[in-house]
């Protein structure tokens, strides 16, 4: 078992650190008094692997054969290393040291407590009774039978005890019947090790090794206990293999009571050239569906030096429901499209260019399937930025060869060649004209039921970005801030060009709002260039903290004006035949009109416990809330956090959300969240749990449920106890609750307790 063994086994290797480990080439000279004794003589000869040693005691006797007994509050001192006894005989010849009675023993903040100790300074050779540790400021401490040293590097141990818990509370102990340490390998050994929670075993291993240092080290992780509704009682026993110092793998066999035995592999490797991970999951004879379910997965990067760079993303399932039936996260269970992908890059300086093959593997829901995307098989790109004079000359090309199973397929060319002039008068005003020329080519292949042509189109983009920033000091509650003032506009203009028979690839309409709103295309993608006579206005205001320039609030508030009403559109988006758009689903696309929505945003860190994030979309023409997201969150402190969230877009989305991590009683936290969509009347997630945080062990026990399709849903439950600084047992939520509670702090983090950032 992995334990982690850093406190009561690396206090040995300092507390006993040979010579070498304290070299200094130029002792001090010091004064003698009556109580202090330099055993090394003021003029003896200097030994580079020595230092000196220092006694001080109420009362000292030298005695024959070179013997120092130091008797009442007895103190010896060498390389930072403190012995103190009620009683110390130190021997000058063989450098052996015996200390009796209240023995101790500090260096590095930390302590050993004993009634009997035997030590050689030359050698290493020595025997300690009945040790007691204590580790720096913390509560972590230990106690052993015996201490043998065998020598500088080697160390025996015998009823070895351990815990982080404070010094009237043994709620857990790690005990060992014996511990070997060999610095030499930097490896220590236990043998008939045990865990005891409330006086009850609850791990046993009867042999187990591990590093010293902080070198990986092959062994067990602690096991993982969970439980869901489809797949049942889970148990997931990991095992780390080190190896290589640059390769390591994990193979976590993974019992799954109504399906089986499943096995997840993943190996890592790390290369001065290249590194990556790879996936390999695998559950043969699934009972519930008689399959096998499997997963690959390859993430390599490569660095060929010179600018030229490489990479392979690849990710592979068996069917379709793999991740709904086997993955217990919400961000992993909705995933549709694997990314299949091969990049090589090169990166010049003021020019690059990239050459991708990409395709993908698309999950269908039954409820609601949906047209897997088109593969570039390849894409090659070009761009390039470079300054001639004060000028700014820009080009970006591009090839894709599109391929589908049953859209047209066709090749695309776009070259795009632009120049801008940025002027800047100094300190708060620019003025940058913009004119490029945007020019796109198609040939097209099979699967062309629509008899599209092949056409080319050019078209003109002008545009000229101005602003001007204007500052002010400005004192809120008797707390001083900088305020600016930034109004901005922004002039677009692209003529009308009939795009009615080109294909479409890649292009879908851009979300409005303040990003898209100061882009040159209201289309991503380059299927689709919009038409535009108009202009954005916008009006931007910020509270900035005087020292340090960090952002507490922003307001804005922008709008978009055409001469006339823009021509270009998307070809109408049909369920379930066009890609990305699933069967039932009556796809919206916004009309355009002389005068856009106004797009209000604010947010920021308001107060020391209140932030907010804000965007509203409205149209005055109609008087209709366009879109609306708002989430709030009430942080006073550490382990204390409430969010609300609401999102609204007309006609396709209404959801709130709400998560806490909130004291209830005592030692005990609660965990929620909700989220629910009401145009589709259902709970998308729900989760709620309870921690329990005591001052070296937590306890945590949570149960989700979220949507994972259209007419699927997985229920589980979470427990772990986590002995602090040593080992988690069960399944571990934490990445559960910090992904779905913002804000959510680990109570027994050892940060607790640090101000929130923010307003003070």
């Amino acid at each position: 078992m992995l334990f982690r063994p850093n406190p009561i086994v690396l206090l040995l290797l300092c507390a006993f650190a040979p010579p070498a480990c304290a070299v200094e080439n130029d002792e001090p000279e010091l004064q003698l008094d009556s109580t202090l004794i330099n055993t090394q003589g003021n003029r003896a000869e200097k030994n580079p692997e020595e230092t000196p040693v220092f006694i001080s005691a109420q009362r000292m006797e030298g005695k024959k054969d070179g013997q120092i007994e130091a008797i009442g509050a007895a103190e010896l001192r060498k390389r930072g290393q403190a012995i103190y006894a009620d009683r110390l005989l130190y021997v000058q010849d063989s450098k052996d040291v015996s200390a009796d009675g209240s023995v101790r023993v500090e260096q590095d903040n930390n302590v050993i407590q004993s009634p009997h100790l035997k030590f050689n300074l030359d050698t290493g050779i020595g025997d300690m009774t009945q040790p007691v540790v204590q580790f720096g400021d913390t509560h972590a401490r230990g106690k052993a039978d015996t201490l043998h040293l065998e020598g500088r590097q080697d160390y025996i141990l015998r009823d070895v005890t351990y815990t982080t818990c404070p010094a009237d509370q043994d709620d857990w102990l790690l005990k060992v019947r014996e511990l070997e340490i060999d610095r030499n390998t930097q490896l220590g050994v236990a043998h008939s090790a045990w865990v005891e929670f409330m006086g009850v075993p609850i791990l046993y291993t009867p042999w187990m090794d591990f590093a010293l240092n902080n070198q990986r080290k092959s062994g067990f992780l602690g096991p993982v206990y969970g439980s869901t509704v489809s797949g049942g009682t889970e148990l997931t026993l990991p095992y780390y293999w080190n190896i290589a110092p640059n390769l390591d793998a994990t193979v976590a066999p993974r019992i799954i009571t109504k399906r089986g035995i499943m096995l997840n592999n993943e190996m890592r490797y790390l290369e001065p050239g290249y590194s990556g991970e790879v996936h390999a999951d695998v559950l043969p004879g699934d009972h519930l569906t008689d399959s096998t379910r499997s997963l690959l997965s390859l993430n390599h990067l490569q660095n060929f030096g010179s600018g030229l760079r490489g990479s392979v993303n690849f990710s592979r399932v068996s069917d379709d429901a793999y991740f709904r039936d086997l993955s217990d996260a919400v961000s992993v269970t909705s995933q549709t499209n694997l990314l299949r992908e091969g990049v090589l890059s090169y990166s010049g300086g003021w020019w690059n260019a990239a050459t991708r093959v990409q395709s993908f593997q698309t999950l269908q829901d039954p409820a609601a399937p949906v047209m897997p995307p088109y593969n570039r098989l390849p894409q090659i790109t070009v761009g390039a930025e470079h300054a001639i004079d004060r000028m700014d000359v820009s080009f970006a090309g591009e090839f894709a060869d599109f391929r589908h199973p049953t859209q047209v397929d066709g090749q695309r060319l776009v070259l795009y060649p632009s120049v801008s002039y940025p002027l800047v008068a100094q300190p708060a005003f620019y003025l940058t004209p913009k004119f490029g020329l945007h020019y796109t080519d198609y040939l097209l292949g099979a699967s062309n039921s629509a008899a599209l042509p092949n056409a080319s189109r050019i078209v003109p983009i002008f545009s000229l970005d101005s602003g001007v920033t204007m500052e002010r000091d400005l004192n809120l509650s008797g707390q001083g801030f900088v305020q600016t003032l930034e109004p901005r506009a922004y002039y677009v203009y692209i003529p009308y060009h009939n795009q009615d028979l080109l294909p479409n690839f890649d292009s879908t309409q851009g979300d409005y709002g303040f990003a898209q709103m100061f882009t040159e295309n209201r289309f991503l993608g380059s299927d689709r260039i919009g038409d535009a006579n108009q202009v954005t206005l916008a009006l931007t205001s910020r509270l900035l903290q005087p020292d340090s320039g960090a952002e507490r609030l922003r307001v804005a508030i922008g709008e978009r004006y055409s001469a006339k009403t823009p021509q270009v559109n998307l070809p109408p988006l049909i369920p379930g035949v066009t890609p990305g758009v699933p069967l039932g689903v009556v796809p919206v696309v916004p009309m355009e009109t002389t005068k856009s929505d106004i797009v209000l945003a604010a947010s920021g860190q308001v107060s020391h416990a209140w932030s907010l994030d804000s965007t509203y979309q409205f149209t005055p023409s109609q008087s209709e809330t366009q879109q609306f997201n708002a989430s709030v969150r009430f942080q006073p402190e550490s382990g204390k956090v409430l969010n609300l969230g609401y999102r609204f877009t007309r006609d396709s989305l209404r959801q709130i959300d709400l998560s806490m991590q909130w004291p209830l009683s005592g030692r005990w936290h609660g965990v929620a969240r909700w989220n629910y969509s009401f145009l589709d009347g259902r709970i998308l997630e729900a989760l709620g749990g309870l921690e329990y945080n005591q001052r070296c062990w937590t306890v945590r026990i949570v149960a989700q449920r979220f949507a994972t399709a259209t007419q699927q849903v997985s229920t589980g439950i979470f427990m772990q106890l986590e002995l602090n600084d040593l080992v988690g047992v069960g399944a571990d939520p934490l990445a559960l609750l910090r992904q779905s509670i913002p804000g959510y702090t680990k109570l027994n983090d050892s940060s607790l307790g640090k101000p929130v950032q923010g307003l003070q």
